[in-house]
């Protein structure tokens, strides 16, 4: 990567509508043009198996989609899918057997191959990735739900919970399934929930997805609970992290400062090349001698030097020990708790959601992202909201500070901040060079 014309990520926008194939692939088409700009490093996969360290971990990753991206559902059902199908294929061959594999080539009709072995599970998804229900990604430790007794929590939410098969019987209705799901295949109750809650119309968390691939998808789990039955889907969540997700996450992470921080550090290198010429002009206009004039140098060099820095999201003095802005979110320990919702409120929670609660408020920092049910992915309710609200301004420019952890992070940052030094050199030293030439004019 060229030290002088190093670039992060381009910012990679949402296009309207519901996730399809075309939208993947132009996604990843804009992402392959740049992707000299993320290290190896930092890879989707190496982020997903949790092998990048803060500011890239996975739970980085997640606070990313779900406070900055709002579409943390993605990843949320890319996780359970993974887990789900390394489960699959650890059941007796007895149990597979129950669920063969899937084709939507084959008439939307289950193949009849070994469900041990499953010859076309296995095959490249559009979007460049291989997609193995063999030899499915590991699932790192990190995302898996510790153990705990959900029935004796919710015993006295239990009646007032939306029914999952409810939840399940009205998504396939709307697609025009009437008939049942065979209730003795592998994980047939799991494979409910997680319809009601990433597939169902209106589900809490509901992947943005168009209403025919929703029923090629219903569709082949009324026939398998086989992990290749969820592949259209599987397809377009992938290719949206990997060509939008993960470029603007890395994008995000390589900044050091928040918004405030930033904007303030923007307008104050913007101060010092505005101070530079006013320094210029009135020296110009004076009888003094034009080598006080060398003084606009360094005033030009820290301000452009700044900005530049700034516009690429860094702070040049927090850069200096490699650290970065707590976020927001983070500024006020645990994000949630179960105090923090309405108990008007109760009665319109589901079991899951009193379930992913209890986990986020007793488990690790926003615990609940991590959470497969539970919840939508809102965080207006979280305590930290309001208080960052009420912070005074110098306050929110001025917040703590954490090292960065990640080396790679580093290394980038590093190579920003001599850009940014160059870019300035090459801009203030003309500059300067020209204000001295300027005769002075000795109006006093």
């Amino acid at each position: 990567m060229s030290l002088l014309f190093y670039r992060r990520p381009d910012f990679v926008a949402k296009l309207p509508g519901p996730m399809d194939k075309t939208q993947c692939q132009i996604y990843v088409d804009r992402t392959q043009k740049h992707k000299k700009a993320i290290p190896p490093e930092l890879s989707f996969d190496n982020i997903l198996q949790n092998k990048a360290l803060p500011p890239c971990a996975l739970q980085d990753f997640m606070d990313y989609l779900v406070y900055i991206s709002h579409d943390a559902e993605n990843l949320q059902f890319w996780i359970w899918l993974n887990a789900y199908t390394t489960r699959f294929y650890a059941l007796p061959p007895s149990d597979q057997a129950l669920s063969p594999p899937w084709s939507a080539v084959e008439g939307l009709q289950p193949t009849g191959n070994d469900p041990s072995r499953p010859p076309k599970t296995a095959r490249k998804s559009q979007f460049g990735a291989e997609i193995d229900f063999d030899h499915p990604s590991i699932v790192p430790n990190a995302v898996q739900s510790p153990p705990f007794d959900k029935q004796s929590f919710i015993s006295g939410t239990a009646n007032t919970a939306k029914s999952t098969a409810d939840s399940v019987e009205d998504a396939n209705a709307q697609v025009g399934l009437k008939w049942q799901s065979f209730s003795v295949q592998p994980y047939r109750s799991e494979i409910d929930r997680v319809i009601s809650h990433y597939i169902a119309p209106d589900s809490p968390r509901e992947l943005n997805i168009s209403h025919k691939t929703r029923t090629v998808v219903l569709h082949a789990l009324q026939h398998t609970t086989h992990p290749s039955a969820f592949s259209p889907v599987r397809d377009l969540v992938e290719g949206t992290l990997r060509g939008q997700s993960h470029p603007n996450f890395v994008r995000w992470s390589i900044c050091n400062g928040n918004k405030p921080k930033v904007l303030f550090v923007r307008n104050a290198g913007i101060a010092h090349v505005v101070l530079a010429i006013f320094l210029a002009v009135v020296l110009i206009l004076s009888k003094a001698s034009r080598w006080w004039r060398l003084f606009c140098f360094p005033l030009f060099f820290l301000g452009f030097s700044v900005g530049v820095a700034a516009y690429k999201g860094l702070c040049l003095v927090i850069h200096t020990g490699h650290s970065r802005n707590l976020r927001p979110w983070e500024q006020f320990g645990d994000s949630a708790s179960l105090d923090s919702f309405d108990n008007n409120n109760e009665a319109g929670l589901s079991t899951d959601d009193v379930y992913s609660m209890s986990n986020r408020s007793s488990g690790g920092k926003r615990g609940m992202s991590m959470d497969t049910f539970g919840t939508g992915n809102s965080f207006d309710h979280e305590p930290w909201v309001e208080r960052y609200k009420k912070k005074p301004f110098l306050q929110r420019v001025y917040p703590k500070n954490i090292g960065i952890q990640d080396e790679t992070i580093r290394i980038l940052q590093d190579r920003i901040v001599w850009q940014s030094h160059l870019w300035s050199l090459l801009a203030s030293v003309p500059l300067t060079v020209a204000i001295i030439a300027v005769p002075r004019l000795g109006v006093w």
